[in-house]
């Protein structure tokens, strides 16, 4: 997905700066790249919003430029609510980029319905991808995971021509059994232990 921003140019740099333009309803912004001067931008909130909800990596600049660029850097408030300033990078179409993209799991575990649980290690994985194919995130279907069953970054199916830069082997999520092992059931058994050596005493000091 690609969303649209419509941009203005700053003239204005600086703490204080940002501020206007954060009060006048935009989002600072800086745009660079591609050997051409670093532009210093303002984008209206609710599109950068609307961009970053919707895990958009590839954006299209109208208005006072004209570009393709990549949200690269997103700076929040303090309690994650609001959006402070982003870095945008311009990239063409046929350009091959480096993004790290969310995992969204998609279906219905078998192994959930066996006595398991889902339990997801990793969350996002970093990817080399034609700009034109970039994703907004990668899906990870769970439709035949079994009980004691996993998936690893090796298993996630990836755009035509993309490469996984994140280590293969790593484990994304596995189904586990929710069923106590043997060990806990030792464990279980030797906590209750002291209650019958107590009683035992107490048996021993009644027959003397």
């Amino acid at each position: 997905m690609t969303d649209v921003l419509e941009v203005k140019v700053r003239e204005e740099v600086g703490s204080h700066a940002a501020k206007r333009v954060r009060s006048a309803g935009d989002v600072p912004a800086v745009l660079y790249g591609h050997n051409q001067p670093t532009l210093h931008l303002a984008v209206p909130s609710e599109q950068v919003n609307a961009a970053i909800r919707h895990g958009t990596k590839m954006v299209e600049l109208q208005g006072a430029v004209r570009d393709t660029a990549l949200i690269r850097e997103v700076q929040w408030d303090s309690l994650g609510f609001e959006v402070l300033h982003f870095d945008l990078t311009r990239v063409s179409a046929t350009e091959t980029v480096q993004v790290i993209l969310p995992l969204e799991l998609r279906g219905e575990a078998p192994g959930t319905k066996e006595g398991g649980v889902i339990e997801q290690q990793l969350h996002e994985v970093e990817i080399e991808c034609a700009a034109a194919a970039l994703p907004d995130k990668l899906e990870v279907n769970i439709n035949n995971l079994h009980l004691e069953q996993e998936i690893r970054v090796a298993d996630l199916v990836l755009p035509e021509g993309a490469k996984v830069l994140t280590d293969p082997e790593e484990l994304v999520l596995h189904c586990v059994s929710t069923a106590p092992m043997a060990d806990e059931e030792e464990e279980v058994g030797e906590a209750a232990e002291p209650e019958v050596i107590g009683r035992r005493e107490a048996e021993e000091e009644t027959a003397e």
